[in-house]
């Protein structure tokens, strides 16, 4: 064989190399493409998750606190409102004119 056609041959040889290098490099390149995708996509699912979370703790606190002040509005309940419901005794107000 010839010089040049052994040239030609390493030549033909490099090339064929460098087009499976290539595709490999493509491959590789959709690959990382499709991995930032998928992790955008759940970093963003993790933070809604975490917002709707946060919404339903402030709902449940609202309700919580509105429901702490309908019960100051309303007043006492049970046994204190009978007490304070009930007529002074004879000995309070004999006191209470006295002071």
């Amino acid at each position: 064989m010839s010089k040049t056609s052994d040239l030609t041959v390493a030549l033909k040889n490099i090339q064929a190399q460098m087009k499976t290098l290539r595709a490999q490099a493509s491959e590789v390149r959709a690959t990382l493409k499709m991995a930032r995708a998928a992790a955008k996509i759940e970093k963003t699912t993790a933070r809604q998750a975490k917002q709707s979370a946060a919404a339903e703790k402030k709902a449940a606190r609202i309700a919580k606190l509105e429901a702490k002040l309908i019960a100051m509005k309303t007043g006492n309940v049970g046994s204190k409102a009978i007490k304070a419901n009930k007529k002074p005794s004879a000995c309070t107000t004999v006191y209470q004119m006295a002071a």
